[in-house]
């Protein structure tokens, strides 16, 4: 049985693809459905990001002369 190997998510892809959907909800000749499509995408990927960075910003950690460990500030 082959393991599905799952796909990493990678901000600088995200943010690539946020500043796509804006420019196409800049186009004026998007449908509305179309709008709402994109809009909703876009939130899903800022949400992402948000949980990412929120993920990596709790496991950065800062050692000290005695090597205690504290989070990062």
């Amino acid at each position: 049985m082959a393991k599905e190997k799952k796909e990493e998510f990678r901000l600088e892809e995200a943010f690539g693809r946020i500043e796509e959907l804006l420019e196409k909800l800049g186009d004026k000749d998007v449908s509305l459905e179309e709008s709402f499509s994109l809009y909703q995408e876009g939130m899903k990927l800022l949400k992402q990001c948000n949980d990412k960075i929120d993920h990596v910003e709790k496991q950065m950690l800062q050692i000290d002369e005695e090597g205690q460990i504290h989070e990062f500030s």
